[in-house]
């Protein structure tokens, strides 16, 4: 399981700075999503994984710890999820008012053959 979340993680986070470099705005959005999931992934990973634990301790008693999951990765990804639709909104609203006003996608304002 290590295994897989490992190299999916690598991938988005790879796909992601790939589409960063891209010289168009949407592949940039993208690129940027694809980036923010493999490190909510990687936050989540962090607060070791479990299958089928709870991240709340039953009322009364002593429960042994190691058999919980840690609630603060899940509570930061969770955070992490909304800075970043609240980012992309407000990187789309940027990038259509850059459209509207250059007339073109391009990251520069102008294309290559201009």
């Amino acid at each position: 399981m290590e295994l897989i979340l490992s190299l999916a993680i690598g991938v988005l986070v790879g796909s992601g700075v790939w589409l960063i470099l891209r010289p168009r705005t949407f592949q940039l959005i993208v690129g940027l999503c694809l980036l923010a999931y493999g490190v909510n992934l990687f936050i989540f990973a962090m607060g070791r994984l479990y299958i089928g634990a709870a991240p709340i301790m039953p009322k009364g008693g002593f429960v042994d710890p190691t058999t919980y999951a840690d609630p603060l990765p899940q509570a930061l990804v969770l955070t992490a999820i909304v800075i970043s639709f609240a980012t992309t909104a407000l990187f789309l609203v940027v990038m259509i008012a850059a459209r509207g006003a250059t007339g073109t996608d391009h990251v520069d304002g102008k294309e290559r053959d201009q």
